[in-house]
């Protein structure tokens, strides 16, 4: 299910979102007839070290962003879903690693003048904007707030709060590195949510969200 790192059966890799979140341009319409670069699951598409130049556009697929500290651990500082753009840093090489989690499609960019440069900034902003909100939520919440605000998350992003489908095609391990938790603590907050009916498992990668009032209550 979500625990095991190793990529995933070519079935299971060819996972995808609700179309509306494949639909969300992020103000990149001109882009939408770029061809596609793909990647298998589990397959790197930059690390750290390597020289920084076009960012890329999700099509479809997922994306996982992080670091690996000096003691090991690996770090995961963001999610990037279809419409997404990653890959812009301010150094000359990148700082970050970027792995495919599942069988993705990407549009490579490559900043110009004018309009571009502008859209690109608004991009810069909204990625540093979803940092600080991350950081936020690690500062000020225990375990059980830390995984229900990371699936409010992710169903804003996808869109899902009309029918409540929330797909988390990432694993538990990777939820962990994300907010700060082990594996056997997501597994446990997940248990607990679905025990309480504020969650229902449908697949092993898709949730559906019942109570959106308990989700999204506050963890002061």
């Amino acid at each position: 299910m979500f625990d095991s790192l190793q990529p995933m059966s070519p079935r299971s890799s060819q996972i995808t979102f609700p179309d509306r979140a494949a639909q969300d341009r992020r103000g990149l319409d001109h882009i939408a007839g770029k061809p596609l670069v793909t990647f298998r699951s589990g397959q790197k598409i930059y690390v750290a070290g390597d020289e920084t130049g076009p960012v890329y556009r999700v099509a479809y697929g997922l994306v996982r962003i992080y670091r690996i500290l000096s003691d090991g651990r690996r770090q995961i500082y963001a999610f990037h879903l279809p419409g997404d753009v990653f890959g812009l840093e301010t150094e000359a090489e990148h700082q970050f690693f970027a792995d495919a989690i599942t069988k993705t499609g990407l549009q490579v960019l490559r900043p110009g003048a004018g309009d571009d440069l502008q859209q690109f900034l608004a991009i810069a902003l909204k990625l540093l904007n979803q940092a600080q909100n991350h950081l936020l939520a690690l500062g000020r919440q225990d375990a059980v707030g830390r995984v229900r605000a990371f699936l409010v998350e992710m169903a804003e992003r996808q869109q899902s709060s009309g029918d409540g489908v929330l797909m988390l095609p990432m694993t538990r391990t990777d939820i962990g590195d994300y907010l700060g938790l082990t594996l056997e603590t997501v597994s446990r907050v997940l248990s607990k949510l679905k025990k309480t009916g504020v969650v229902r498992q449908v697949s092993p990668h898709r949730l559906d969200i019942l109570r959106w009032d308990i989700l999204r209550a506050d963890y002061d």
